[in-house]
């Protein structure tokens, strides 16, 4: 979260004469040093920053220091407005909410119009997720070790990782971390993590790839899918996988041509379709799937002797 305190403080540097260090601690919840470290860290990134002691003085950026506006439209800005905005829909401290106030007031007289794109990253999941999140970032900032337990695909198991990197793909948060156990950069879905812990024992960075988050890389085909649905199950074949994934048929009929990773994931998709979908390959699935239904229609005949 420096990065985003360190836009904070220009934020206010910009908009005030001058401020102080324990006016800037303050705000930000952090202590006097570390806010010292900061304005530091401004200066060697160019910013000039002037400090003065004494009575009267305090923190300020030089006098002729002058931001382009140009730089930044009012396009530009609602962008980066709506992107704090979505931000804060999985804080668990409102930071990016308050960083947004910070900003809106030295921008509010270039900023035209009203906020049109609304973006919320929450789930069902939303309060546990802004709390793992949080704790995350936390273990990321300070280089802290990350103790979990996990729900995995082959069972359960208690990992320890080195976090780098939060993602948000295929509408779900995972860490991207290198693991303890594995050796090996792995990616992890912040849902199925429990028992967050964040060690006080810190680890030395390594160089760390970027994570490939092609839906070819993570979700590799291989079960070849062929199938017929129904002409209402026409929405739900565009909402999993676009326009183009099924030939309509004389009768109306789609024929759905696909590629699936895992046939246990294959088989509860389709049976969430009902009587709605006949399978059509391969043919060992639609065994597989005649046992299940047999089984459920078994289970609720029971139910109603």
């Amino acid at each position: 979260m420096k990065i985003e305190r360190l836009i904070g403080i220009l934020s206010e540097l910009l908009q005030k004469d001058m401020v102080t260090a324990p006016e800037l601690a303050r705000r930000f919840e952090v202590s006097r040093r570390t806010i010292g470290r900061d304005i530091e860290d401004l200066c060697r990134a160019g910013i000039p920053v002037s400090t003065r002691q004494g009575i009267g003085g305090g923190i300020s950026i030089m006098e002729g220091y002058r931001v382009d506006r140009t730089l930044l439209t009012s396009r530009d800005m609602q962008m980066i407005l709506a992107g704090l905005r979505s931000l804060d829909s999985v804080s668990g401290n409102h930071y990016y909410r308050r960083l947004m106030e910070k900003l809106q007031p030295g921008s509010s007289d270039f900023i035209n119009g009203r906020d049109s794109v609304l973006i919320d990253l929450s789930s069902w999941h939303r309060d546990a997720l802004a709390l793992k999140i949080e704790a995350i970032q936390t273990a990321i900032d300070g280089n802290h070790w990350l103790a979990f337990h996990y729900y995995g695909p082959r069972g359960e198991s208690s990992r320890i990782i080195e976090p780098y990197y939060l993602v948000f793909k295929w509408s779900s948060w995972y860490v991207w971390g290198w693991c303890r156990a594995r050796e090996d950069f792995r990616l992890f879905k912040l849902n199925r993590m429990e028992q967050l812990n964040v060690s006080a024992e810190q680890f030395e960075s390594r160089e760390v790839p970027l994570p490939d988050l092609q839906d070819e890389r993570v979700f590799p085909g291989g079960i070849p899918v062929k199938a017929l649905f129904e002409p209402e199950m026409k929405w739900r074949l565009v909402d999993d996988y676009g326009p183009c994934c099924f030939e309509e048929q004389p009768d109306g009929r789609l024929l759905f041509h696909g590629e699936y990773t895992n046939r246990e994931n294959l088989t509860q998709w389709l049976l969430a379709f009902g009587d709605k979908v006949r399978l059509l390959e391969p043919e060992d699935l639609r065994v597989e799937l005649l046992k299940t239904a047999e089984a459920m229609a078994a289970v609720y005949r029971e139910a109603r002797e």
